[in-house]
């Protein structure tokens, strides 16, 4: 994968040289194919490095800030459900009486 990421950025600047020098116009319009190639395969490169480290740290504690979930800011500081649920001494007093 990193071999072909490869031989399309040289290619894209071949396109490049070839544009400023006045190449043909087939040229010029492949630059735009190549550069749309690029961003394909390094979203695929980074989309296996993203699952491959998620199941590295499948069982572990905690995550790295770019595998967590994303969901929204006020999502992620609301209290959890079981702490929804915990009462303070005196409400628990009051309940058992």
């Amino acid at each position: 994968m990193l071999k072909k990421l490869e031989e399309l950025k040289n290619e894209l600047g071949q396109l490049r040289v070839a544009k400023v020098t006045g190449g043909a116009q087939s040229k010029l319009a492949k630059i735009k194919v190549v550069r749309k190639s690029i961003a394909r395969v390094l979203t695929v490169y980074n989309q296996t490095q993203k699952s491959k480290l998620r199941e590295v740290y499948a069982g572990a504690k905690f995550l790295p800030t770019d595998l967590r979930v994303k969901k929204t800011r006020a999502i992620r500081r609301r209290l959890t459900d079981e702490q929804k649920s915990m009462l303070t001494k005196k409400a628990q007093k009051t309940k058992t009486n």
